[in-house]
């Protein structure tokens, strides 16, 4: 530890907040070993990227990071790891200036292997890489020390092969921690003082393929944990989305009326072709069952639009879905081809210029649904979990149901849930709030 000690570490994390929660808790591993950890801009000793590969342009992206990286450091120790090093190892050791890449099955001896260097670059990178069935360690993780609400990791892997995806071959099966083990982390997060979790996973619901539990029985073990006042769901599968989980959330106090539930299409042609485990009625029904017991909720939905053999018709199934529905906010994705899926030998591709116009006809919807949402509440009192962001003399948080919002700078209110009252709206959807004392 001691010859670590001022030799500096940066993380630059691309993707999902599960990479998020990977990278912090890699990031502590460090701190542990008497590493300092600087911001992803300043140079570090070491340069981790933690990367994506959902998208070509997430790909590309890894590249010319390691590129900027090496131009701008070039005696720094550059390690790769993540979906993208999972994929293409070879690829991403070819790049110069790349020390180590290690697959997602070996990212948790990530310190290790910086250790084996010695504070030198190598001649040879060293490459871990597993084929998809081995793919079977789970590297627990929580986020800690960036905000008021960590990301805590229950699941990994997904069992779903949707037509379009990587997912499966970039992180395995669904696999998952006990709900003892999971619970002892949320306390280990409550005694830090953080009182926000967001519970995450590549495919959250699916929880319990190797325990042979349930989601539902993980979010109640959650809510019995002192000092956490705040659960969120990052993202469900519609499928997942059970009423006896819904039933829960409206009923427990610290689950906050806030969902991310992906769509992908409104069609249920495409979806078939996707490869979906839902129909068009199904998804509708799940929002109209959240919207039954939780008027006020916040539901985020994640569309792709130019998948292969989408018609302007089935665009339109997708567009008018949505704009019946209500969400809150859009995740929108024009459709990437990944080598090795079966999205990429599906006959009528949509050029990408309609994709790129179909996508931006969403947007247009997207920016007037947020605005509706954020809009519905002014006037109203709400709970804001306030964060240590300061812009311009004004401080900002969260309602439970996922409104932005910004006050007037008070240190005191830092990490602290504030009952405000939403007075007005801004252009961007931020809500401006007064402080009920």
């Amino acid at each position: 530890m001691e010859e670590n000690r001022g030799r500096r570490v940066s993380f630059h994390t691309l993707g999902c907040k599960l990479n998020f929660s990977e990278s912090s808790t890699l990031a502590r591993q460090f701190e542990q070993n008497g590493y300092v950890r600087v911001a992803s801009e300043r140079e570090g000793d070491v340069c981790v990227i933690n990367s994506c590969s959902v998208t070509e342009h997430a790909d590309k992206k890894c590249r010319n990071l390691v590129r900027k990286i090496h131009r701008r450091n070039p005696s720094a120790i550059i390690a790769v790891t993540g979906c993208y090093a999972q994929l293409k190892p070879n690829d991403i050791a070819a790049i110069e200036g790349v020390d180590i890449v290690l697959s997602n099955n070996d990212k948790g001896d990530l310190y290790q292997r910086v250790a084996e260097l010695a504070g030198r670059k190598s001649a040879t990178p060293f490459v871990t890489s597993c084929q998809t069935a081995e793919l079977t360690r789970f590297f627990a993780s929580f986020s800690s020390g960036d905000r008021t609400r960590t990301f805590l990791k229950v699941q990994d892997g997904c069992d779903y092969k949707c037509a379009y995806c990587t997912i499966h071959y970039a992180r395995g099966s669904s696999r998952n921690m006990p709900i003892a083990d999971i619970v002892a982390e949320a306390k280990e997060v409550a005694a830090s003082g953080i009182k926000e979790i967001v519970i995450t996973g590549i495919n959250t619901g699916d929880f319990g393929r190797t325990t042979g539990e349930k989601f539902i029985d993980l979010l109640r073990a959650l809510d019995a944990v002192e000092g956490i006042e705040r659960y969120r769901i990052s993202s469900i599968e519609p499928n997942l989305l059970t009423d006896e989980i819904i039933e829960f959330c409206a009923s427990s106090p610290k689950f906050q009326h806030h969902f991310h539930i992906p769509l992908q299409s409104g069609s249920d042609r495409i979806l078939g072709l996707m490869r979906r485990r839902y129909t068009s009625a199904k998804f509708a029904d799940r929002i109209n069952k959240v919207r039954s017991l939780m008027p006020d909720a916040f539901i985020g939905i994640d569309v792709i639009t130019g998948f292969p053999g989408e018609s302007e018709e089935n665009f339109m199934e997708t567009y008018n879905l949505l704009a019946e529905l209500k969400p809150a906010f859009l995740h929108i994705f024009p459709f990437s081809e990944r080598p090795g899926t079966p999205a990429v030998d599906m006959p009528d591709k949509v050029p990408s210029s309609i994709s790129t116009q179909r996508v931006e006809r969403l947007e247009e919807l997207c920016r007037k649904l947020h605005f509706d949402f954020c809009s519905s509440m002014t006037g109203q009192e709400a709970e804001v979990l306030f964060e240590s962001t300061m812009r311009g003399g004004m401080m900002y948080g969260y309602t439970g149901n996922y409104v932005r919002v910004k006050a007037p700078y008070r240190r005191e209110l830092i990490n602290k849930i504030s009952r405000v009252k939403l007075t007005s709206i801004e252009p961007d959807c931020d809500s401006l709030a007064e402080i009920l004392e």
